[in-house]
Parts: C-alpha cells; structure tokens; sequence
C-alpha cells in the first residue's frame, strides 16, 4: 500500500519532544515575537515574554535568517505553533556559568531587576541570583530602591540550582575594596602629615573624615582650640577640610586634628597673659569653686569663687552667668600645664588703693 504525500512529509520531518533544545532559522520578527523554522511540521514561536526578562523590542535584536538555538515549551501552543523560549536556555547556560564562577570566586557583574523587601534579585544573563539585604552593602542600607536598574557586582556564596537557591554577595567586594584602598593609604601616610579630606558624617562626638578611601575620626575635642559645643552645627556632610594626622594606631584606627601647632595660643600666651596683665574675657562654664573666663579660643583662665569680688561670695552663681564679660588680673600663669589664674578682687584692691592715693594727693595740693 502506498503512502500518500502527507505522510512521506511527516516522516521526512523531524520529531521533537518538550523540553528539547532545537535550533532554527528566523523567518519572520515582530517586537513582541519571533517566528522560527526549526524543520518540524509547525513553526516555532518565541514570544517577547520568552526571550528575556527584561522588555525588549524583539526587532532590534534578531533580523530575518539568523539562526538561534530555542528551547521547546509545548507542541502546540493552542495556535498550532510550537512554544519556544530562549531566555530558559539562556538561563541554564547561565547557571551553568553560575556554577563556575561560584566554584571559583569569580566576580560577576548583573543588573538589579528587582527589589525586594530582604534583598534584591540580579539578572546575569537571564540567570536570577538573590542577594540578601545584609550582603548588599558593608553598612546598614534602609532602602534598597536606589539600586533598582542599576549594575552591581558580587560573588557567588551559595550555588543549589535544584532548590532554586542561588545568592550572591556584594558585601564582601565592598569591604574588600576599602581594605585595599585603606592600605595604600595608611602606606602614604604617617603622624604629623597635612592633608585633604571631606567629611562623611558628623556625630555628637566628632565627624568622620574620608581621607582617601579610609575615614579618620575628628573628635569633638579635636575640632578646634577652643570648645565646639555641637559639631553638627559646625560641620556638614561634603564638605572639604585641611586636617592634621594627630595618630595612627597600630589596627590602623586614624585620629584627626585641625588643632595645627603653628594656630596654638599657648605660644605667645605668657606674653599676653603675664603674671599683672589685666586682661578681659568671656564666661565660659560655671563650677562651684569658681568660672572659667575664655580669654580667646582655646585658653580659658580660672576665676576662683574668692577671687570674684571684694565681698564675700558663697557661689559663683550668685554673682556670674555664662556669657557675661570679665575684667580681672592675671595672679598666675603656668605655662609647663597651661593654666591661668585671674583675680578680680586682687583688680579691685589695686584700683581702690589707687584712688585713696590720688585723693590724698588732691587734698595736699588743697
């Protein structure tokens, strides 16, 4: 019995079962779909949805006779065309890729195609890698978002296809990253050096300085020689400072100084506040055994309670507030601890004996 031309033509035509992988030739493209000859009785049919993750005008990326490999995802797609998909062979060779850099550490690099409350999902070449929020940086990022569509790069901690379990981690690039930079940092620099930095953030206790890819801490008592009451209103996150590398710790921990030793006021202090000069100043802070009068940013002189007026004083409060203005006598200057002591009684004293005098002398020439 002979066979009639429809069925000499199916046998002629390969067979082809789902989940197989078939190579075929375009023969027609839209921007949502890609029609393939793959030699079987029906075209093949690759929808954008199907070719990538990602939205994609399907015209732009394959032409008329190229030729593409496609996975099979049904036989009849209800219109009588064979589903194919290219982004889950795609994908499957990129685990395949996954696997390898896993096994040896390689970085990779991939596009943020989601975010998701514990992490974000990465797309590396239609392959899906998760990495948890806690791995996303090296410090504490409260809101993911800004990375959504963004390139970032990571290694591979954990490869488990089969339970879909693929998680990468940027953290460790991150740290690693500062580390190196940190080194060559510390190796340029030494105690004593000036330099360039900008402030990272500031505290209630100091600012961190970026000094080149490694913070220093500018403790609040650091800050200035004279007193910094809250440096948030002094400094400001960006902006550039001229610092002196005050120490280096052995762990490599960097204190910051702007206290430069040619701005000291202690230099040329025993020439100013010597030991009978009058001189006036601020009330800065209050004890009970007296006030500390700031002569100038970064020297303040003590003022003992006794020594505040002619009259007795029980408490410095009683007869001094901060902010108010003082004219005293310097009764002691210490320049080996960096201590002055005024006397406005001892001022006092000296203006009365002075007056007595001139009013003798006024009532002799009488």
């Amino acid at each position: 019995m002979s066979e009639n031309f429809d069925e000499l033509l199916e046998k002629s035509l390969k067979t082809i079962r789902t989940g197989e992988i078939v190579e075929g030739t375009v023969i027609g493209v839209k921007e949502d779909e890609i029609i393939l000859d793959i030699g079987y009785k029906s075209d093949g049919v690759i929808t954008r949805n199907e070719y990538s993750n990602s939205p994609v005008d399907l015209t732009t990326v394959v032409k008329e006779g190229d030729t593409m490999e496609a996975q099979v995802v049904r036989l009849n797609n209800g219109e009588g065309q064979v589903a194919l998909s290219y982004k889950r062979l795609a994908a499957e060779k990129s685990n395949q890729r996954l696997e390898e850099a896993f096994e040896n550490q390689e970085t990779l690099t991939g596009e943020v195609v989601q975010v998701m409350q514990g992490g974000l999902i990465v797309s590396v070449e239609e392959a899906r890698v998760f990495i948890p929020a806690s791995l996303v940086s090296d410090t504490y990022v409260k809101d993911l978002t800004k990375y959504a569509g963004q390139e970032i790069s990571f290694v591979i901690i954990e490869f488990n296809p089969k339970k879909r379990r693929v998680i990468g981690d940027r953290k460790q690039l991150i740290s690693a990253e500062k580390d190196a930079k940190k080194a060559e940092t510390l190796s340029k620099i030494q105690a004593g050096d000036i330099i360039n930095g900008i402030v990272k953030n500031v505290t209630d206790f100091g600012a961190f300085v970026d000094i080149g890819g490694v913070d220093g801490l500018l403790h609040i008592s650091e800050m200035s020689w004279g007193r910094i009451g809250n440096p948030k209103k002094t400094f400001t996150s960006g902006q550039e400072l001229k610092v002196l590398v005050k120490n280096i710790t052995e762990d490599g921990k960097i204190a910051l100084s702007l206290k430069f030793p040619d701005s000291n006021p202690w230099l040329n202090a025993d020439e100013k506040y010597a030991k009978g000069n009058v001189v006036t100043g601020k009330v800065a802070r209050m004890t009970d055994f007296g006030a500390f009068v700031e002569l100038e940013p970064g020297v303040d002189a003590l003022l003992h309670v006794s020594q505040i007026s002619l009259d007795h004083v029980d408490k410095p409060s009683d007869v001094l507030k901060v902010g108010d203005e003082v004219t005293a006598k310097v009764v002691e200057f210490n320049s080996d601890e960096n201590k002055i002591s005024l006397s406005v009684k001892a001022l006092l004293s000296e203006q009365n004996t002075d007056e007595a005098a001139e009013s003798e002398e006024t009532e002799e020439n009488e």
